[in-house]
């Protein structure tokens, strides 16, 4: 079967996006639409939560999204972050991210390889401080496990909620060859907006063993499996396909 039409279920993100010069090179025709969609937490929200952001010493940020809405309230709030505030980062992307807001200090930043357990040798040699976990509505319970292991000073905040996308506009999506997903909540918006789904000769990429297990889950049969060793990207591992198929 020949690849002609992509999905991807996030908006397009900047011009140099890897899936726009995939597009060019092998000349298929690539969508970006949002599965998901992210609400910001109010000022009035954090306060129902009784989370006083001065009351921490560590922030703990697992995604991009817990980074923009933290000191987006942070802000709103008028609560100065102090330089001495300290970081720590599940991956070197979110990391990187954090520079949008902070002065990049490695005393300030802890940046862990992959999973959530990485950073957990970090957090147990520092029990002493007081850890803020901003996060979202959807919370892996795992994560509180762990942490509460660790006989610490520890809050979550939920500072944005996802909720499914109105996907009432594409109603070709059988049409697509490759429906490419990145998180759980992308598979169940697929499944709230179209309940009888039937995949046929759809290919689905997944990214995450959470993403992959979501769509396994739900009956799909996943074609491409990202991040290998081989494809870390899955703009990669869609090239590779690709070429298979012509």
């Amino acid at each position: 079967m020949k690849i002609n039409n992509i999905l991807i279920s996030h908006p397009l993100t900047g011009s140099d996006s890897p899936y726009l010069k995939l597009s060019k090179n092998k000349n298929v025709k690539i969508d970006f639409r949002s599965f998901i969609e992210v609400k910001g937490a109010s000022s009035s929200d954090i306060r129902k939560q009784k989370i006083n952001f001065s009351d921490f010493t560590v922030v703990l940020f697992t995604s991009k999204n817990s980074v923009d809405h933290y000191f987006r309230l942070a802000k709103s709030m008028r609560f100065k972050v102090p330089i001495s505030m300290k970081y720590v980062c599940q991956t070197e992307t979110i990391a990187y991210y954090l520079q949008k807001y902070v002065v990049y200090r490695k005393r300030k930043i802890h940046i862990g390889k992959k999973s959530f357990k990485d950073i957990l040798p970090y957090i147990k040699k520092n029990s002493k401080e007081k850890f803020l976990f901003p996060s979202s509505n959807i919370f892996n319970p795992e994560i509180s496990n762990m942490l509460n292991t660790l006989n610490l000073f520890w809050k979550r905040a939920i500072l944005y909620k996802t909720s499914s996308s109105d996907l009432s506009d594409l109603k070709h999506i059988i049409y697509y060859d490759i429906l490419v997903f990145f998180s759980p909540a992308c598979i169940k918006s697929l499944f709230e907006n179209f309940p009888n789904f039937d995949q046929n000769n759809i290919k689905i990429a997944t990214f995450g063993k959470k993403t992959l297990d979501a769509a396994s889950k739900a009956g799909l049969k996943i074609a491409i499996k990202v991040p290998t060793p081989e494809f870390p990207s899955m703009s990669m591992a869609l090239e590779k396909y690709i070429k298979e198929y012509r």
